[in-house]
């Protein structure tokens, strides 16, 4: 959430300038010279108070809008020369208009204009940047706090996810319906051709190894997964045979970019699952990896109808979209669509 719209920022701003301008501005001038002032004068300085913490706390609200909008706490030294800029032009806002609001104020209590002379404009002018100097190093000290905190949570939402990831992995990913499938079309493959079949337990022994160690990590080298993903849809074969034609184009400057492991693995095996299974006559998988706009792009399409209704299908789809916001928050993002006779799942995952 956005500091600037938290509804106890918002409070504690208001009062914390009204505080700031009555206990500056107001209180010494009404009782240093009580005994002089009439009362119309004590009244002026009160208002004078609030309508500058007013008008202050709207200025400095807009400052609290372009920092949680516009700049990343993160990149702070980049956007300093912004922040700067929009500091001063709201200062100079500040003091273009309060004036007129002050000699309004004064004409309607005390029947005159404000007889505050040029140099104490600007005298004023310095004492307003002190006041904001002040509220901006509070403010950023409670951004900072703030995003320091929710990155705490995000990790430990992420520790959490990922142990739950492994346990989808060995439920769901590679569960037990492939474990039994693929032993048994070994066992008939032993009968026709023993080095292929002694081929396909290596790569089922290779798959089961990667998803056993590899989910422990936050990330891993794409070529690393496309190593697994030859093993998993090796062993797929058997079952499918001629009906599953696998195909890829992999941009050679992405292998060394780290994914999310077991992400790509989801994608095919859902592919094939709730694809291609369910197609007498089989289809075509593709997995196509390239670079553009500063992003990785994955794409893995199947032939075959857009069907979200399953729940093994969503779970997949909700493991993936979770993840992704847990490792790069709003920068990652995953598509599933329909394209003609094909369904395509998109994920991009930006550089770093």
């Amino acid at each position: 959430m956005k500091l600037s719209l938290n509804r106890y920022y918002i409070t504690f701003g208001l009062i914390g300038w009204i505080l700031l301008f009555t206990t500056t501005l107001g209180i010494p001038k009404i009782f240093i010279r009580s005994d002089e002032l009439m009362y119309n004068m004590k009244l002026y300085f009160w208002v004078e108070s609030i309508l500058c913490g007013l008008f202050a706390f709207l200025c400095s609200y807009v400052i609290s809008l372009v920092i949680d909008y516009k700049l990343k706490i993160s990149n702070l030294k980049q956007n300093i020369w912004k922040l700067a800029a929009v500091f001063i032009g709201v200062q100079l806002l500040y003091s273009f208009i309060i004036w007129p609001i002050l000699d309004f104020a004064a004409l309607q209590i005390r029947g005159t204009n404000s007889t505050v002379t040029f140099e104490g404009k600007i005298f004023n002018f310095f004492y307003f940047i002190t006041l904001y100097f002040v509220w901006f190093f509070v403010f950023l000290t409670i951004k900072i706090y703030h995003q320091l905190k929710t990155v705490k949570l995000k990790q430990i939402q992420l520790e959490s996810n990922l142990k739950e990831s492994q346990l989808n992995t060995l439920k769901g990913q590679i569960n037990p319906h492939f474990m039994f499938n693929s032993l048994n079309n070994i066992r008939g493959l032993m009968l026709e051709d023993v080095d292929k079949s002694r081929v396909m337990l290596t790569s089922l022994s290779e798959t089961l190894r990667y998803s056993l160690t590899k989910s422990d990590s936050n990330s891993i080298a794409l070529e690393d997964e496309l190593e697994m993903i030859e093993n998993y849809v090796a062993i797929s074969k058997i079952q499918f045979e001629d009906r599953l034609i696998f195909t890829t184009h992999i941009d050679k400057a992405s292998l060394n970019i780290k994914i999310p492991p077991m992400i790509i693995q989801m994608l095919v095996e859902n592919a094939i699952k709730h694809g291609i299974s369910n197609l007498k006559e089989g289809g075509e998988v593709q997995l196509i990896s390239k670079i553009e706009d500063n992003q990785l792009r994955i794409e893995v399409s199947n032939t075959g109808q857009l069907n979200q209704n399953k729940n093994g299908t969503q779970l997949g789809l909700q493991n993936i979209e979770r993840r992704l916001e847990l490792l790069y928050g709003e920068e990652a993002t995953f598509n599933l669509r329909r394209l003609d006779n094909k369904v395509v799942a998109t994920i991009k995952i930006p550089l770093k």
